[in-house]
């Protein structure tokens, strides 16, 4: 299989995406211990704050495949029509197939005859341990606009969809602008970042904002779509030494870690913390994740791979796997949590170790399902 060489750190960056969102949700049954150590759990110190250095660490994960979208789609090529019937089909089809089987997992394991304890080792974050077919239910039917915490990760397909809808929208701009008002975008967008602690920690109407609208000032230049356009400028017109882009790139990475670390150990010290809060510095769209995944970014896309070689293939077939991978996984959290008690794996290795765990059983059973099905996987696996 030949690719051109973008492609090949294309891959690159998403292996490195994966392995971070992996460890992220690798980390959540140590966090759920730390949620749930009120109600009398047992809670091993160095695995919580272990679970939070990797956690911190690991924030990019979300906005390097935002990026990657930015890299891979801008601009449009074709009709906004075609490019929906291409894109949209190809992750609905499977989120849809995916939300049902994981809300009607709890359930399942009621008729197997097992305890409703399982459906908290199965699912972290699951709103309650009910094994009721009727909660099954109403999770699906609220599919069209919301998710359960059952299904975490499908939060990712919502924001992934809307971002489709507005790609084509987006890259008529995109297309005939100049790299200088990119650059004014970009930074609008980068002053957009700040809005979550100036609304926490100086005002929450601010900019327009007020108990009758929620669009102020920055709106328009906030999100996700941020992250798309920067991929897109750091491909067309980005091309540092290592040297530059080491020295660029360290600093960043170091000093957006240190503020998210030390940001979410204060949050958690505070006697009455919200959600909220406890989410505001491992927030996506906020500078230090920012600069995290900037330098991520130029650090991978420094690295050029042979596209005929071994390593070029094995990432491709990343690529071909990757949206069945994100569908999956999550079943197998408690697999790489459990293997690594067993096993005795060190604190500060147990997270990585079971994020290797929950990709190689993964891309083990995705490989094999598509290779079984052919292109009729795609309506299952993208």
């Amino acid at each position: 299989m030949n690719y051109p060489n973008r492609m090949v750190w294309c891959d690159a960056i998403r292996l490195l995406a994966f392995f971070m969102l992996l460890c992220c949700h690798a980390a959540d049954p140590f966090y759920a211990a730390a949620a749930y150590a009120s109600s009398g759990s047992s809670l091993d110190p160095e695995l919580v704050q272990w679970g939070v250095r990797w956690g911190s660490l690991v924030r990019p994960c979300v906005p390097l495949f935002v990026m990657l979208t930015g890299v891979l789609s801008l601009p449009v090529k074709g009709s906004m029509e075609s490019f929906y019937k291409k894109r949209i089909p190809r992750v609905f089809f499977p989120f849809l197939i995916w939300s049902v089987l994981y809300y009607f997992t709890p359930w399942f394991t009621g008729l197997l005859g097992l305890d409703s304890s399982v459906v908290i080792k199965l699912f972290s974050w699951a709103e309650s341990d009910s094994q009721a077919l009727s909660d099954g239910l109403v999770n699906v039917a609220r599919i069209p606009y919301a998710f359960s915490f059952i299904a975490c990760h499908m939060w990712y397909i919502y924001m992934l969809i809307g971002l489709y809808l507005y790609l084509p929208i987006f890259s008529a701009w995109v297309e005939k602008a100049t790299r200088c008002q990119k650059e004014i975008v970009l930074g609008l967008w980068v002053l957009s970042t700040f809005l979550p602690y100036f609304n926490e920690y100086v005002s929450k109407y601010a900019f327009g904002t007020c108990e009758w609208n929620s669009f102020g000032l920055f709106y328009y230049f906030a999100g996700f779509n941020g992250y798309m356009l920067l991929g897109h400028y750091i491909q067309h017109y980005i091309n540092w030494s290592w040297t530059k882009a080491l020295g660029i790139a360290l600093p960043l990475l170091v000093g957006g870690f240190l503020i998210t670390y030390s940001g979410y150990n204060y949050i958690m010290e505070l006697p009455d913390k919200t959600p909220e809060q406890v989410e505001l510095f491992w927030t996506y769209n906020t500078p230090n994740v920012a600069m995290m995944t900037v330098a991520c970014f130029l650090l991978v896309y420094r690295i050029r791979i042979k596209a005929e070689s071994r390593i070029a293939t094995w990432l491709a077939s990343l690529t071909t796997c990757g949206f069945g991978i994100y569908m999956i996984h999550y079943y197998f959290v408690c697999v790489g949590y459990d293997l690594g008690e067993w096993l005795h794996i060190p604190a500060p290795l147990r997270i990585p170790f079971s994020a290797l765990v929950i990709l190689a059983c993964s891309w083990l059973i995705v490989f094999l399902v598509k290779k079984a099905l052919g292109k009729r996987s795609v309506y299952l696996l993208g």
